[in-house]
């Protein structure tokens, strides 16, 4: 059995560190900058921010103590520390950071205009706030794939359909930046690709119940786990032999100055 950190790398996580790289470079982090990482999980945003600069000092925030405990016992550079914290409710002096960046969560945060305040009131004045969240209505493929195949086989859970995530089409991320007072606001796509080595590479990690995909799939009895894995096999490897798949997965990331 894998533990639920292990879940999550095997799922989410390593498209994750795919994506923190690209996601440093947007938000134009510098040697030298305090950088605050909200909902950062298991650290690949903040590693990334660690491993591209030498003096760089980065706080990473997440609500789950676990996700905390684990990721802290893995960091090794004083540069970097994590805290259970609350993106609604941060603890952190007004104008502490010189950027601020939510990478993959902000879509899940209950009340994402009290969060981007609070992001915004702990960034100093002329510093970025930045986050991304993945397509999931179209080019996020792996969890596009699983979807259009499980809802042709159920129609009816429809509306468990990722795509359905608020803030992950073009534009929305914008209007919310805006909304919330920021200046200079620029929105792009980020894009990332993730050789899988084989269907099971795909398949075996939506079994382990991490996400709404992985959840929806741990509800379904043996039958209609199978009747949907044959799907997800003829879509991605039609009728040939298996073999390495390639897909990729966007992103849109936006950022404002306060």
């Amino acid at each position: 059995m894998f533990s639920k950190f292990e879940s999550y790398e095997r799922f989410m996580g390593r498209w994750s560190r795919l994506l923190a790289p690209a996601m440093v470079r947007f938000a134009d982090v510098r040697d030298g900058d305090t950088v605050l990482d909200i909902g950062a999980g298991t650290g690949a945003l903040s590693f990334a921010v660690r491993d591209t600069t030498s003096r760089t000092l980065v706080t990473g925030v997440d609500p789950s103590q676990d996700f905390m405990t684990y990721v802290a016992e893995r960091s090794t550079d004083q540069r970097t520390r994590f805290e259970v914290g609350d993106s609604q409710n941060l603890r952190f002096e007004g104008a502490s950071f010189d950027k601020t960046l939510s990478m993959l969560v902000v879509n899940f945060i209950p009340d994402r205009e009290r969060a981007l305040k609070e992001m915004s009131r702990v960034t100093k004045p002329g510093g970025l706030v930045a986050a991304a969240v993945w397509d999931y209505s179209g080019e996020m493929q792996m969890l596009r794939v699983f979807w259009d195949e499980a809802t042709a086989l159920d129609p009816g859970i429809a509306s468990r359909d990722e795509a359905r995530m608020p803030l992950c089409r073009k534009g929305e991320l914008t209007a919310l930046w805006k909304q919330q007072g920021l200046a200079n606001v620029q929105e792009e796509p980020l894009t990332v690709e993730l050789a899988f080595t084989s269907f099971d590479d795909y398949w075996s990690p939506f079994l382990l119940g991490q996400g709404p995909a992985g959840a929806y799939v741990s509800s379904l009895p043996a039958e209609r786990q199978q009747a949907l894995e044959q799907r997800l096999r003829a879509r991605l490897l039609g009728a040939g032999a298996d073999r390495t798949i390639n897909l990729q997965a966007r992103a849109w990331a936006v950022k404002g100055t306060v």
